[in-house]
């Protein structure tokens, strides 16, 4: 499973012209997940977002997390995140879940964040979306439950 996690000051998503997930201050996680993904992969994605310590104290300094900053996540489905362009131009997205697969894992894993206390906002599964976010920093990091990077 991979993720892309970017601290935001405000996001929405959007699917044929209508907000279907909003959040001021938190996170936006993009969840790619791929064939052979499990619960331990939730597990270490959830546990990664919900722990990073990526908002500012009262010096500035990266050391709360987002219970901690009071902050909210917005969750976008992303199966591109797999996608692998090392041979030639066009992505290959072999290593992606099936659809109804994927879509039980990643709705586990915002499940999982949310039993945590957080307000979790989605967009819409398989949908075409428009997402659009107030990148706070910016601060990006990317997480992959294989540890590959």
């Amino acid at each position: 499973m991979r993720a892309v996690v970017q601290r935001v000051k405000s996001a929405e998503v959007r699917v044929s012209g209508t907000v279907c997930g909003a959040i001021s201050t938190g996170l936006l996680l993009y969840v790619g997940v791929e064939a052979g993904d499990s619960e331990e992969d939730i597990e270490y994605i959830a546990g990664k977002v919900i722990g990073l310590r990526i908002f500012g104290d009262e010096e500035g300094r990266m050391n709360l997390d987002i219970k901690d900053a009071q902050g909210e996540l917005l969750v976008i489905s992303q199966f591109t995140l797999s996608g692998d362009v090392r041979k030639g131009r066009r992505p290959s997205f072999a290593a992606a879940e099936q659809p109804e697969k994927a879509r039980e894992l990643y709705e586990e894993l915002v499940e999982k964040i949310r039993v945590q206390g957080l307000n979790v906002a989605t967009g819409e599964f398989r949908a075409h979306m428009e997402v659009e976010s107030i990148n706070d920093g910016p601060v990006t990091l990317l997480l992959d439950s294989r540890r590959l990077f």
